[in-house]
């Protein structure tokens, strides 16, 4: 597989004074010296795919471009966002790309389809998708929904989520509640009352831009209604990278954990530098306070920025499995590395 660390390193060419001396005084000319030795170090050249466009979630990464932390670790970062976000996987394990953005259930997904992929850091510690109702319809918990109408994206994960959270709340399944494809109108299919909840809404992004419009909202957490916790946003790369360039992941990954640790201990200005930082269009009043909700996301349990849990591996993996969405032969543990400080 083709790596894109490329490395240049001058050569060094040794003129004997000795010689040059020995002309000068036979031509009766001057000589001069003209040979160079260059020391500039060399940077290694490095292509992130984001999962989408700029926002709160990718804060640290642009701290850790704009305050040099890449560069110090001789690292030239090309951060971009795909024109088809879905495709991150499949070009970080041809090595297209060298690292991504993507979350735990799409890893699990292409590794059972043979892409070979492997999660190096847990960007955000907890799922950010949800279950969202407006507040002025009183629906807090999943439980009222029977016999309503719930709207969702059209991603298959989606489905078993939703199950299992009606499930722990005494209801038989989705065979309680009428599921709509609204494919991304998650927001204005619930404003319109085409659907009475969406599932597939992040509570750090849609339901900030909801009550922005004056519509509060009550959030139905996953973790809180039976879904194990997982990790929603991921930084990985692809199997082959992982094991043979562990000293390129852990520069990089020790930069991106001083671009998170400046996130976590001032947000605000993290914004400030995720603004000015990319040329796409930032919607402050949602991303600003998505980035006070996402501090608490990206601290682990233990251990370092993005560290990972082999317990929180093993009973998603599981519950994807009963959900009949991966193979009872796949391993959590072949999924993720944990790469040291």
């Amino acid at each position: 597989m083709m790596t894109r660390n490329f490395i240049w390193a001058p050569g060094h060419l040794i003129v004997s004074i000795a010689t040059v001396l020995v002309v000068v005084l036979i031509i009766g000319g001057c000589g001069e010296d003209t040979s160079q030795s260059s020391t500039e170090p060399t940077q290694v050249k490095i292509k992130l795919a984001l999962d989408w466009y700029p926002n709160a979630n990718h804060i640290g990464l642009y701290i850790a471009q704009e305050k040099g932390y890449f560069s110090e670790e001789g690292l030239e970062v090309e951060m971009y966002t795909p024109s088809d976000p879905s495709t991150v996987l499949q070009t970080v394990g041809a090595g297209q790309d060298d690292f991504g953005i993507s979350y735990q259930p799409d890893i699990l997904l292409a590794r059972a389809q043979g892409v070979p992929v492997v999660s190096i850091a847990g960007m955000v510690q907890h799922p950010l998708n949800s279950l969202m109702s407006l507040e002025s319809s009183g629906i807090v918990r999943p439980g009222q929904l029977k016999g309503k109408k719930v709207g969702y994206p059209g991603i298959p994960t989606n489905e078993p989520l939703l199950r299992t959270m009606l499930k722990a709340d005494g209801l038989a399944g989705l065979e309680d509640v009428e599921l709509v494809n609204v494919g991304f109108n998650l927001g204005p299919s619930l404003i319109s009352g085409q659907v009475d909840a969406v599932v597939g809404a992040y509570w750090t992004h849609e339901s900030i831009l909801l009550e922005n419009q004056g519509h509060k909202v009550n959030v139905m957490r996953m973790e809180d209604w039976g879904v194990p916790d997982y990790y929603e946003l991921m930084i990985v790369t692809s199997e082959s990278k992982a094991k043979d360039d562990m000293a390129t992941l852990t520069k990089f990954l020790r930069a991106v954990r001083r671009g998170y640790e400046a996130a976590m201990d001032d947000p605000q200005k993290g914004v400030d530098t995720l603004v000015a930082g990319t040329k796409d269009e930032i919607d402050e009043a949602v991303d600003r306070p998505g980035a006070d909700l996402l501090v608490p996301l990206w601290k682990p349990q233990r251990g370092a920025f993005g560290n990972q849990d082999i317990a929180r591996w093993e009973n998603f993996t599981k519950w994807m499995q009963d959900a009949g969405l991966l193979p009872t032969e796949l391993e959590a543990t072949d999924a993720f590395v944990n790469v040291a400080k």
